[in-house]
């Protein structure tokens, strides 16, 4: 999938579109959907709306010492890892298997035998250190490189890829990216901060530990050497903010031109060594990476560039070694983020397997836990969200008619995938061994980049999903114009059927709102209707959006998560823009329902109260603040607190539904309120 594709969730989490398994129509569970208990009633809601809603519940629910954070994404998270287990115990007890059924059991038994895995130790990675250990000159880091790439042993220096091409989407080209680097983000390794400074000397110690247990003798030697190439790489790389632009990360080169500006890498050579064949042109997001990356491969020792790699190696593989491995693996993630244990092994393989064999062991997650009145439901949902988008892009006022007409176009033509696949991947040629745990891992991750490199030459095939059906999330794709929402996500407190409609559409409601609006978000909007990067604004509605989304830029700036810890208003821009625009449309699209007219009270509270009350508690969570301190780095969704109440500020009605009066620490006079969508 590609990295421009915007998701609803942070890390990537949202929730997948299943329900309980207990719920249907005529079936509503026994919940309240609105419960006072969980409210902090205490808080003036024009105060701290997020605390309000749900201050008692983030009271009575800490952070479980095996999680970086709990909330309500959390909880559904682990009942779909709990529904992946069971499916997966079942397939590796089942004695009659068909192949799908065995291939998936296979890989969950051996995933899951400790003992085996304990016996050999880092055995199953000596031959690739061994082979890099061989090396000679630069040519054979080179050679490395590719090899490592094709038989699913990691990538390294870069990224590489093949993909559809942003302005004619309707083609395939490969594609090359920066990379390189193993820390969360460029700034780690660049800042001076007390912070930065913590996890390069704990990155150090681990590189060491790691290096040591393989039987470097010269360990120390070998960490300095991996710490001085990723600082050197990361000092190339664009921050996370400038790899936002879509143009900016578009620069189309023939490979006799790239291979030009890159000497010691020559492109018409290294990309069909990488299986990627019939290419005349290549897609790079950043050419003075490439241009740094060629210089360090002659600049720097063979002897530094073998350490490198076979770091890339241990660090891909740490994850499925022996507990050692693991273990120290899960040290420095305690620095990072703050876990004080590490997640239970059946979670972290149930993960695994679904990452890897995802569309087998979706049709068994679809065939026991989704309802097909689920998907009908839905279908209704996202068109009564797509007619409401449509009239209020007619009435806006600071929009042209020639660029309106556009937008409708956009609007109109999106793609809406619910559920799961029309199509399933087979998993053709992927060999899963009993006796060879890593083996199968490097298997599956070989098959999915033969599958990828395959697409070349071939007509782009649009039915493709990005994630599972079991995953908590949602997606938009530009380049196909369409909203995604995977099986699982139709679960409270994001769906249920037996809840009125100010929970459904306070909640999945707004989770529609916020993908159709990823359309027209900053980037988002750059692309047409048939998904190609171009200009369809004039330029005067340009401005005005950008006028706009400026002032979503600064009010997001200028909250404060810790200490001196900002929000990146220019980092998140497109998420804030998605919760802004998806809370509006779908508030506007309750208000068109019966029930909202018939303005009956439920449980105390009004048709409006109730609405961003299920807004709210949707993103009510706790955070560990070593992991909140990384999110608000790396991550273009804003913490669930601000998700929760930043939107309600620019929010007439809200105001009016909750008495939020001048003086209240949220209160935004009307004419500081931004309306964009």
């Amino acid at each position: 999938m590609k990295n421009h594709t915007r998701c609803l969730r942070l890390t990537a989490i949202l929730m997948a579109f299943g329900f309980m398994a207990s719920a249907g129509p005529g079936k509503p569970p026994k919940r309240k959907f609105i419960d006072r208990a969980n409210m902090d009633l205490s808080v003036k809601p024009g105060d701290n709306f997020f605390q309000y809603a749900n201050g008692t519940w983030l009271k009575n629910n800490p952070v479980p010492a095996s999680k970086t954070r709990w909330g309500s994404f959390d909880v559904l998270r682990d009942e779909s890892s709990a529904r992946l287990k069971d499916l997966l115990q079942e397939a590796s007890a089942d004695k009659n298997a068909d192949r799908a059924t065995r291939m998936i059991g296979d890989f969950y038994a051996n995933a899951m035998d400790s003992i085996a895995i304990e016996a050999k130790g880092y055995q199953p990675i000596q031959q690739d250190l061994s082979r890099i250990a061989a090396i000679t000159d630069s040519r054979g880091i080179i050679n490395e490189i590719v090899t490592m790439r094709t038989t699913g042993r990691g990538g390294s220096l870069f990224s590489a890829g093949v993909g559809q091409d942003n302005k004619n989407v309707n083609k395939y080209i490969p594609s090359l990216g920066q990379g390189g680097t193993s820390l969360p983000d460029r700034d780690y390794y660049l800042k001076d901060d007390s912070r930065s400074k913590t996890i390069r000397a704990a990155y150090m110690t681990y590189l060491q530990k790691m290096f040591s247990m393989t039987g470097n003798a010269d360990a120390l030697n070998a960490a300095d050497a991996v710490m001085r190439i990723e600082t050197a790489l990361a000092k190339a790389q664009m921050s996370r903010v400038e790899m936002r632009d879509p143009y900016k990360t578009y620069n189309k080169y023939s490979l006799k031109d790239l291979t030009a500006m890159t000497p010691g890498l020559n492109w018409s050579a290294l990309l069909p060594a990488m299986k990627i064949n019939g290419a005349d042109s290549v897609l790079v997001n950043n050419p003075s990476f490439f241009k740094t990356a060629d210089v360090l491969l002659s600049a720097v020792s063979v002897n530094d560039w073998k350490n490198y790699l076979q770091w890339s190696i241990i660090k891909s593989a740490a994850p499925y070694l022996s507990s050692p491995f693991v273990n120290q693996s899960f040290q420095f993630t305690k620095v990072l983020s703050g876990q004080k244990e590490q997640t239970p092994r059946w979670e972290r393989m149930s993960g695994l397997i679904d990452g890897s064999l995802g569309d087998l062991l979706g049709q068994m997650y679809v065939s026991k836990y989704f309802k097909p009145e689920a998907k009908l439901r839905m279908q209704e949902l996202v068109g009564n969200l797509q007619n409401t988008f449509e009239s209020r892009i007619q009435q806006l006022n600071w929009m042209s008619n020639e660029t309106k007409v556009k937008a409708l176009e956009k609007l109109h033509a999106f793609t809406k995938k619910i559920a799961y696949p029309d199509k399933w991947k087979t998993y053709d040629g992927v060999v899963i061994d009993k006796n060879d745990f890593v083996g199968n891992v490097l298997s599956t991750r070989q098959w999915a980049y033969n599958y990828m490199v395959s697409r070349m030459g071939q007509p782009v095939d649009k039915t493709q999903w990005g994630m599972t059906p079991s995953t908590i999330n949602a997606y938009y794709n530009p380049s196909n114009n369409e909203i995604v929402f995977p099986a699982a996500i139709l679960q409270f407190p994001f769906f249920d059927f037996g809840a009125d409609d100010a929970i459904n559409y306070g909640g999945i409601g707004a989770v529609i709102g916020h993908e159709m609006t990823h359309g027209f978000d900053d980037q988002g909007r750059q692309y047409g209707a048939d998904g190609n990067l171009k200009e369809w604004w004039t330029k005067d509605d340009g401005d005005k959006f950008k006028v706009r989304a400026d002032k979503v830029v600064n009010q997001y700036n200028a909250f404060t998560v810790q200490d001196s810890i900002h929000l990146n208003g220019k980092l998140t821009l497109g998420e804030n823009l998605a919760d802004l625009g998806g809370l509006s449309i779908a508030y506007e699209a309750y208000t068109k329902t019966k029930e909202f007219k018939d303005a009956k009270m439920i449980d105390g509270f009004t048709p409006t109260q109730r609405f961003f009350l299920s807004w709210a508690q949707v993103w009510r969570a706790n955070t560990l603040p070593e992991t909140e301190a990384q999110l608000v780095l790396t991550d273009p969704h804003s913490p669930g607190m601000y998700r929760a109440n930043a939107p309600l500020t620019n929010i007439d009605v809200w105001y009016n539904a909750f008495n939020v009066q001048p003086g209240d620490k949220l209160y935004k006079v009307p004419e500081e309120r931004i309306h964009v969508w």
